[in-house]
C-alpha cells in the first residue's frame, strides 16, 4: 500500500459519521460509506461518498476504516461479525469513533493483529456543532504505527489529534473527560435553578460568570448541549470503576441527576 493512505471507509453514517466522512472528501480522500438506513446513505452520497452495499465491500477498498455505530454488540458485529477483519489488506487501521469500552476495543486488537490490521480507538469530543465544522478533538489509542497511518484521515475532520496510549487509552480519556462535563453541567444546572428562583436574569449572569472562577465550557455553551449520550458514557465510567474496585461517590450521584438533565430543561433557564 502506498505510504500515504487515501482510500477510507466510514461505516455508520449518521449524523457523525456523514460529517466525518464529508470532511474527508473535501480534503481529498476518496470515501467509501455503508449505512443500514438507505436514507443515509444518500443523504452520503449527495457529499461525495461512494456508497457500498456490505461492510465487505468496504473493506476491498479501503485502508483506514472508520467505524461509527451506536453500541459495543454493533462494533463487533461490524468489525468482527460482518467479515471486514477478513477482507481489509495487511497493514490496514480500523479506526472505533464509537464510545465504546475499552475492553472492546483490545479484545478486537488481539483478533486484528494476527492479520496485520491494526485496531485504535477514536472517540471524538465536543460534539456535533463541532464535528460538523470539523473542529472535534479526537483521543486516541493504539500503537504508535496503526495511529501514524491514520492520522491524515483523522486530522480532516479533528482540530487536534491526540495519541493518548495504547488501545483503549482514547475511549478512557473520553470516559474522564465526560464524567468532568457532567458534572459540571448537573452543578451549573443546579445554580442557574436557584439564581432564577432569586429572580437574575440568566442569559447576563452566564455572561458574568464565563469572566469568574466559575467558568466551565459546558456554561458557556448553556442551551445548546442536548445531553443525548450521557447515560451511555456514566455507564461505561461507572463500570471501569467497579472494574477497578474505585469508589466514585460523585460521578454516582451526577449519573443520578444527568437521567433528568435535558436540552429541554436547560434551555428553559433561559427563558
Amino acid at each position: 500500500m502506498a505510504d500515504v493512505v487515501k482510500r477510507t471507509g466510514m461505516i455508520g453514517l449518521g449524523a457523525m459519521g456523514l460529517q466525518m466522512g464529508r470532511h474527508m472528501v473535501l480534503k481529498g480522500f476518496e470515501v467509501s460509506g455503508y449505512d443500514v438506513d438507505a436514507a443515509a446513505a444518500k443523504t452520503a452520497e449527495g457529499h461525495g461518498i461512494k456508497i457500498c452495499g456490505s461492510v465487505t465491500d468496504i473493506g476491498k477498498q479501503s485502508d483506514v476504516v472508520f467505524v461509527m455505530v451506536a453500541t459495543d454488540e454493533q462494533i463487533l458485529d461490524v468489525i468482527e461479525r460482518s467479515g471486514l477483519l477478513d477482507t481489509l489488506g495487511h497493514g490496514a487501521v480500523i479506526c472505533i469513533a464509537s464510545s465504546c469500552s475499552p475492553e472492546t476495543c483490545q479484545n478486537l486488537a488481539k483478533l486484528a493483529a494476527p492479520k496485520g490490521i491494526g485496531i485504535v480507538d477514536v472517540p471524538l469530543v465536543l460534539g456535533q456543532e463541532a464535528m460538523n465544522n470539523g473542529q472535534v478533538v479526537a483521543y486516541v489509542g493504539g500503537d504508535d504505527a496503526s495511529v501514524e497511518r491514520a492520522r491524515p484521515a483523522i486530522a480532516a475532520f479533528s482540530a487536534k489529534v491526540l495519541h493518548v496510549g495504547g488501545v483503549g487509552a482514547g475511549q478512557i480519556t473520553k470516559s474522564i473527560n465526560n464524567m468532568l462535563l457532567w458534572a459540571c453541567m448537573c452543578a451549573n444546572f443546579e445554580c442557574l435553578t436557584f439564581a432564577k428562583k432569586l429572580g437574575v436574569d440568566i442569559p447576563k449572569l452566564v455572561e458574568a460568570l464565563g469572566h469568574g472562577s466559575g467558568a466551565n465550557w459546558s456554561l458557556s455553551r448553556w442551551g445548546k448541549s442536548t445531553g443525548k449520550w450521557a447515560e451511555k458514557d456514566m455507564d461505561v465510567a461507572l463500570e471501569l470503576a467497579q472494574d477497578a474496585k474505585q469508589p466514585m461517590p460523585l460521578a454516582g450521584l451526577v449519573d443520578q441527576l444527568v437521567k433528568n438533565l435535558n436540552q429541554e430543561r436547560m434551555k428553559a433557564l433561559l427563558s
